[in-house]
């Protein structure tokens, strides 16, 4: 549809119009793939910039025949437009020989798109460089890390106040948004994105046992601390996972106290906007990697979670969750001694 209402219009028109969007998408893409090292969104830019340098080269060649054909108007027709009539008596003088002139020169059309191609190479790199200089010297415009959502004085559920010195989902955000995160998880300068908590409750446990958990994204990862405040000790929770999914589950002691790292696949729940916005089934998400650390060096029951994951099926290694652990959990409220 919009190729067929692109050539309904003038030929002075269309391809200006081609010009200005072909150069525009193509320096955008262009900065975009440089900023995110991205090679497809470079080829994609570099195919808008080749079909710009196509749309000038087009209207220099109708510039120039419009010109060419312009003066030979100009030498076979006078200025008023009226053909020229001798004089009938007056004596026709004889008119000098012609002075030979040199063959005007065509322009080589190669030149000409080396020279757009030269043209537009100057513009990404004018847009890149004074996107790098504005971003140098913003200061105060530059982009902040997102932060907690402001604590909500809502009743907690009833497990959290059965559950002594329970952490909540708004104390584990605060704990889990450090501003050395992306430099524990191996990508240091990137900011965080989105930061939340929440006051879950355990599944399958009729909203007995609290499970706060809060969450951290960033570009590359995504963070997630977990508490739950059940009974189950590590070891009987590593024997739990061997029957399930999980897999490379690998024992360890992190900050003092029993632990267990593991791999999973995260759960994606997926919701169709054309079929009235209901939900989808469950789908497999990417996999993560989760370092679980129990409540007290005693193991008496309860583990902290730390997981991580990407979207682009990359994990960091396991000392970045161990380093994350043993920066977060002292700053957590401990379980009172029983």
């Amino acid at each position: 549809m919009l190729g067929f209402l692109l050539r309904l219009l003038p030929f002075w028109v269309r391809e200006p119009l081609l010009i200005v969007l072909g150069s525009v998408l193509g320096v955008r893409i262009m900065y975009l793939a440089f900023d995110d090292h991205d090679k497809v969104a470079a080829g994609l830019g570099l195919v808008f910039l080749v079909f710009t340098v196509i749309r000038i080269h087009t209207v220099w060649v109708a510039l120039r025949a419009r010109r060419t054909l312009g003066r030979q108007n100009l030498t076979t027709t006078p200025a008023d437009g009226t053909a020229a009539d001798p004089a009938p008596h007056a004596q026709a003088e004889p008119a000098p020989p012609p002075v030979p002139s040199a063959p005007e020169k065509e322009p080589n059309a190669w030149g000409q798109a080396i020279a757009a191609v030269a043209v537009v190479g100057a513009l990404v790199g004018a847009v890149w460089a004074s996107s790098h200089l504005q971003s140098d010297g913003a200061g105060d415009s530059a982009p902040k890390a997102a932060s907690c959502p402001a604590e909500k004085h809502t009743e907690l559920p009833k497990a959290y106040t059965e559950t002594s010195r329970a952490a909540t989902g708004d104390e584990l955000c605060k704990a889990l948004n450090r501003p050395d995160l992306a430099q524990l998880l191996g990508t240091p300068g990137e900011i965080a994105t989105s930061a939340s908590g929440t006051n879950n409750t355990a599944p399958l446990t009729g909203e007995k046992v609290a499970q706060p958990e809060a969450e951290v994204r960033f570009k590359t990862y995504t963070a997630n601390l977990s508490v739950t405040y059940n009974k189950m000790p590590i070891n009987r929770y590593v024997k739990l996972m061997e029957f399930g999914n999980e897999s490379n589950i690998k024992t360890l002691k992190a900050f003092g106290r029993p632990s267990a790292l593991y791999s999973d696949h995260t759960m994606a729940i997926r919701i169709g906007l054309g079929d009235g916005g209901s939900p989808r089934p469950v789908e497999q998400g990417p996999l993560a990697r989760t370092l679980a650390v129990a409540l007290d060096p005693m193991d008496r029951g309860g583990y902290y979670e730390v997981t991580v994951w990407s979207t682009f099926g990359t994990l960091p290694d396991d000392s970045a969750l161990i380093g994350i652990a043993e920066k977060i959990l002292p700053t957590l409220p401990e379980r009172a001694a029983r």
